[in-house]
């Protein structure tokens, strides 16, 4: 900590202790005017950083009456290395060389000793040239050091983009690597359950075999569409939105008929009513979500799902009651972010989701989405297309 506060100190007070000891060293204890002026002139170093021109200013008295040379060249070298103006900078080293080339008094001065004044003269302009070169190479230096730290974030930049695309191509490759396997094996069951709808004669195994190439149907068109967004690059992604039709409010009775699940559904909000497409999408995949869980976890429990309009959005409840002890779990995997996806759907749109189980054994995910305005309903579609 006293080694902070000193780096902080030190370049503010030692040039005033520089300027006071020659200000003692010339002029002595007895010059009250020559010591008064360069005392001042000592003083005034403290304020240099903040107004250096008026601090120079000061200080040349203390160079014309008291012929002290420290005070005078540090407060030229700080206006040169803060002020660079030529012009001020031009003034000022005349009015430097002019305090140092003529003495104290005025009367003092002899015009004809030719010799002595050109030696004092060019003194005087060594004494002005010096700070301000020293100041302008200072400054040169911190604007090299900044452009170099610039560079450098550029060029840290330049790195991330990079690694982003190679994370982007990455991600492109293992999307052609999950839909070759996914299509295939979804494909295979499609074919399956078409061959158990033509050769058997029960209406009900006909009946699920229809079901499930429906479902496999759909789940490849999905499939496609969702690789094709990650495949998408620029202005690719816009073209991309049209491979496959977005689900919205109006699938939700055929997600529940078939969900193969005892479900409830009350529709607050009709099918096809005005909101956000965005929103639609994000209840649908909702209640995908939660019905999936219920499949996996509460096989055999009873479903409830509401959707209902609120102030300038949407809600939808899936409550469900315990599992039926009778019923065979499948046995699904599960990655365990069905819900987080869901939450960071809902963050991403302004919503909230909440899911927790119930005192009767169940659970319930409830979520609230409000309708975008104008421009922040293309942000979140957008966004939501990218999810």
């Amino acid at each position: 900590m006293w080694a902070r506060r000193l780096r902080r100190i030190a370049p503010v007070v030692v040039p005033v202790l520089l300027a006071i000891a020659d200000a003692v060293l010339v002029n002595g204890l007895e010059l009250a005017l020559e010591l008064g002026v360069s005392v001042v002139a000592a003083a005034a170093l403290l304020l240099r950083r903040r107004f250096p021109l008026l601090v120079f200013l000061v200080t040349l008295p203390g160079l014309y009456i008291g012929y002290i040379w420290f005070a005078p060249m540090i407060g030229l070298y700080t206006l040169a290395a803060r002020r660079p103006g030529r012009a001020r900078l031009g003034v000022c080293a005349v009015l430097l060389i002019a305090a140092h080339f003529f003495p104290y008094p005025i009367s003092d001065f002899e015009l004809t000793a030719y010799r002595e004044n050109t030696l004092v003269l060019i003194d005087a302009c060594v004494t002005s040239a010096a700070p301000i070169a020293l100041g302008l190479l200072v400054r040169t230096r911190g604007e090299l050091a900044s452009r170099v730290e610039d560079l450098t974030r550029s060029r840290q930049r330049e790195d991330r983009l990079l690694a982003d695309r190679v994370k982007t191509t990455e991600r492109a490759r293992l999307a052609r690597e999950m839909h070759d396997v996914v299509a295939h094996q979804v494909s295979l069951i499609s074919l399956q359950a078409g061959a158990v709808q033509v050769s058997t004669a029960d209406e009900a195994a006909r009946t699920g075999a229809r079901t499930i190439r429906e479902l496999s149907v759909r789940t490849l068109e999905e499939l496609r569409h969702m690789v094709g967004v990650l495949r998408a690059d620029g202005g690719e992604a816009v073209e991309s939105r049209g491979l496959a039709p977005q689900p919205d409010l109006e699938e939700l009775p055929r997600l529940i008929e078939m969900s193969a699940l005892d479900v409830t559904y009350e529709a607050g909000a009709p099918a096809g009513a005005s909101g956000a497409k965005t929103v639609e999408r994000a209840a649908f995949r909702t209640v995908q979500e939660a019905l999936t869980n219920v499949r996996k976890h509460a096989p055999g429990a009873r479903v409830r799902v509401r959707v209902d309009p609120v102030d300038a959005g949407l809600r939808v409840e899936i409550r469900n009651g315990p599992a039926d002890a009778s019923a065979t779990a499948p046995a699904l995997p599960g990655g365990g972010h069905g819900l987080v996806g869901l939450r960071e759907r809902a963050q991403s749109l302004g919503g909230t989701l909440e899911a927790r189980h119930t005192s009767d054994g169940g659970f319930v995910v409830r979520a609230e989405f409000p309708y975008g305005q104008g421009s922040r309903t293309e942000r979140c579609e957008e966004r939501d297309a990218s999810l």
